[in-house]
């Protein structure tokens, strides 16, 4: 079986970016981003990109470092309040948003790694969000049709992986990742540890192996999207 570790986010990415790509990339807000292969798309200059994201980073950081070099063409995301340039790009016209409620952005990506083409949704319902779609009745209540998600490529970060790319992921970095994962129709993995096979308990194993087609071991700068701290208490 040949290996699926690579030496750099430069090496899994070989062969895999194309213009006009779409792309998943995993995280929450700041939390559990693949921040070696934003990087390594960015240093590759690959443009004209479609990025499916809960949200599109910070200014400076995470996908937002491909809104400023301009490589992103259309985002398909939930929330995306933390990010000036992406504001400025949609307002303007420069950017595509297909925007979606989180769930719904959530299910269409497992919808599409489980091979479930649409789903139907009360979310939305009577809102911009459901304009356009098919809407259909069940037991009295409306709901809209949403299509399931795939991808090109997914990139993930995970926080542990065995060297057959059974991963876990830890808390919060677990929202969108595994879900991801499975859409992707290449998917590299970061992550913070790679462990033998047979270290890690089958039980706690959150994506099997068999989705992940590259692994890389990365360095992780983990920034705080927001730093709430309280004032020190006056003895």
């Amino acid at each position: 079986m040949a290996s699926k570790i690579y030496p750099s986010a430069q090496a899994a990415l070989d062969g895999v970016l194309f213009d006009g790509m779409t792309i998943m990339a995993g995280g929450f807000g700041l939390c559990g981003i693949p921040e070696n292969l934003i990087a390594e798309v960015k240093r590759q200059g690959t443009k004209n990109l479609t990025v499916i994201s809960n949200n599109a980073g910070v200014d400076g950081f995470g996908l937002g470092v491909l809104l400023n070099s301009r490589q992103v063409k259309k985002m398909i995301s939930s929330y995306v309040g933390e990010n000036k340039e992406f504001e400025r790009q949609y307002l303007s016209g420069e950017l595509e948003l297909e925007f979606n409620p989180q769930g719904t952005l959530a299910e269409r990506c497992r919808a599409g790694g489980a091979g479930i083409p649409g789903f139907y949704t009360k979310t939305g319902v009577g809102t911009i969000v459901a304009e356009g779609k098919e809407h259909r009745e069940f037991n009295g209540q409306t709901y809209i049709l949403e299509t399931g998600l795939v991808s090109d490529l997914s990139i993930v970060k995970a926080w542990k992986a065995d060297t057959q790319g059974n991963l876990v992921f830890r808390k919060t970095a677990r929202n969108f990742n595994p879900d991801m994962a499975t859409a992707g129709k290449v998917c590299v993995v970061e992550v913070e540890e790679i462990v033998p096979v047979g270290s890690l308990d089958p039980d706690h194993i959150h994506l099997p192996g068999i989705f992940v087609n590259r692994l890389i071991k990365g360095d992780f700068e983990k920034r705080i999207e927001q730093r709430t701290v309280r004032k020190k208490e006056s003895v």
